[in-house]
């Protein structure tokens, strides 16, 4: 697993996690039947609220250190739209396929994430990636990879977006998420 991802800039990993969400979404979309999209629908929530917090934990702390004034307001920004996202996260993680609000909730979270995506990938990363060395960036990167092995996997809207708070906070509710994962069913 080092291996893979030593030679992996920052913004490499989190454009995959992207894609990854973004054929989620699709998968849940398309199936056909109640079961496909639960399994799906725990998966899409299993990436993104560890993508959110390994993102408040390594990636905007690093704007902050690497890009002065302007690193802290982009973070800010940040954090703001990840805690309306963790919000219908945590809406969304919580209904039932058959619920009639399931395909709405899934598709306004996903327009408000396409939105931050875009973001992210046109200014905050490029922006990121010209004030890092290569090493720094990989460095990071792989402080993101092994970050995401150690927290939540399911939204907690409520809890602190700024480090240490929230490594504290999520230290405490992984390992509730990650029983709970085992009970839920996900795609194979």
């Amino acid at each position: 697993m080092a291996t893979q991802t030593s030679s992996k800039r920052i913004s490499d990993l989190i454009i995959h996690d992207h894609a990854e969400l973004s054929d989620y979404y699709k998968q849940i979309k398309n199936a056909k039947d109640s079961e496909t999209k639960a399994k799906w629908q725990n998966q899409f929530t299993w990436e993104l609220a560890r993508h959110s917090i390994a993102e408040e934990l390594v990636v905007y702390p690093a704007m902050e250190k690497y890009l002065g004034s302007n690193g802290k307001d982009m973070a800010d920004h940040d954090r703001k739209e990840h805690r309306r996202l963790k919000e219908a996260l945590y809406e969304f993680q919580n209904l039932s396929p058959s619920d009639s609000r399931f395909d709405s909730t899934i598709d306004k979270l996903v327009a408000d994430l396409d939105h931050h995506i875009r973001e992210e990938e046109d200014d905050d990363l490029p922006t990121l990636e010209k004030a890092l060395t290569d090493a720094e960036s990989q460095s990071i990167a792989n402080s993101f990879s092994r970050t995401k092995y150690f927290i939540p996997t399911r939204s907690h809207p409520s809890a602190p977006d700024r480090p240490p708070f929230e490594t504290v906070v999520g230290l405490l509710a992984a390992p509730m998420d990650k029983l709970g994962d085992m009970f839920r069913k996900f795609p194979e």
